[in-house]
């Protein structure tokens, strides 16, 4: 089968839309996130935000191997109307995990039964990413509904994400003492991207 001709190329159109449109969402929750001056939650979503813009690039070039200029799909994409962080880092799970159990797994079998292995993989691959993505969000939405983003009840170690500050405590700092960034600014040191 060619791709120009199978369902694979429209469920990679619908992937790389969904990835595109996350990216977007992502960005605009970070957005919402700095007003509420939770920089931290706004480093989160740009963050995941890179990832997704990587995914969509993943799947446009397996969409450019069908050698269609226009693919035309219907799909169903979410519109996240809260304007609240605690409430658009729980529909951000909720989607990262229809991906992951649901969207991905159906388009990667689709893949497979057509006779695109490399494809298959791609789809596989980014669904267990986007479960890292659910489960990161989940995180970071407990953190924020429980009152602990910025407190522990342990002496734990903080960094300021501005300066790289670190210290430990069992709260972060109101203002960093360094930069006099606000607290918004401070992530336990566990969950710093490139932190042990």
């Amino acid at each position: 089968m060619e791709l120009r001709d199978s369902v694979t190329k429209d469920n990679l159109l619908r992937a790389f839309a969904g990835e595109s449109q996350a990216r977007n969402r992502y960005t605009f929750a970070a957005g919402i996130c700095q007003q509420n001056k939770l920089q931290v939650l706004e480093a989160v979503f740009l963050y995941t935000a890179g990832q997704e813009k990587e995914h969509a690039e993943i799947y446009y070039n397996d969409l450019k191997q069908a050698g269609c200029e226009n693919v035309t799909i219907t799909a169903n994409y979410p519109v996240d109307l809260p304007d609240q962080p605690l409430k658009l880092l729980e529909l951000a799970r909720e989607h990262e995990l229809d991906e992951y159990k649901e969207a991905y797994p159906f388009f990667a079998d689709k893949a497979k039964e057509e006779g695109f292995p490399a494809i298959e993989r791609h789809f596989r691959q980014i669904a267990e990413i986007e479960k890292v993505h659910a489960d990161r969000f989940d995180r970071f939405a407990r953190l924020l509904r429980d009152n602990k983003l910025f407190v522990s009840d342990v002496d734990t170690g903080w960094i300021c994400l501005n300066c790289g500050h670190v210290l430990t405590a069992k709260q972060a700092p109101a203002k960093c003492p360094v930069c006099s960034h606000d607290q918004g600014y401070f992530i336990r040191l566990e969950l710093s991207p490139y932190e042990k």
